[in-house]
């Protein structure tokens, strides 16, 4: 049976404070890779893997200053996550994202008059706690 969080009951930290106002959290981990070719043929023999980091983005509604701060000044930050799963159990995951930056940041206002920003991140490592 599949794990399924809620995403409302489910929150997300930068420095110990609550992003309000959060709509979506995306991350992927990505490695560096080079494949080896055998010689003669058009197949690989092996693989040396590089480096790993992690990218994502927070799609906030309206805006969040402390997040704009951070881009401003270049400086790093801690993303925690707690997610959780619905109501009646007690199943958490906590994801720690180490040594984030905010690398840009996307504004956006659909027809409806809703504005929403979208603040792109890199961290070194994303840890299971």
């Amino acid at each position: 049976m599949p794990t399924v969080f809620s995403a409302n009951r489910s929150s997300v930290l930068v420095d110990g404070s609550p992003v309000e106002g959060l709509q979506s959290l995306v991350f992927r981990v990505v490695t560096e890779r080079e494949d080896i070719r055998a010689i003669g043929s058009n197949e690989r023999v092996d693989v040396i893997f590089g480096l790993r980091t992690v990218q994502g983005e927070l799609v906030i509604r309206s805006a969040h200053f402390g997040l704009d701060t951070l881009l401003q000044d270049r400086a790093k930050f801690q993303l925690v996550t707690s997610l959780k799963r619905t109501e009646g159990t007690d199943d958490t995951r906590t994801l720690s994202f180490d040594d984030c930056y905010v690398e840009g940041k996307t504004f956006q206002v659909d027809a409806h008059g809703s504005a929403a920003t979208t603040y792109a991140f890199t961290a070194t490592r994303v840890r299971e706690e």
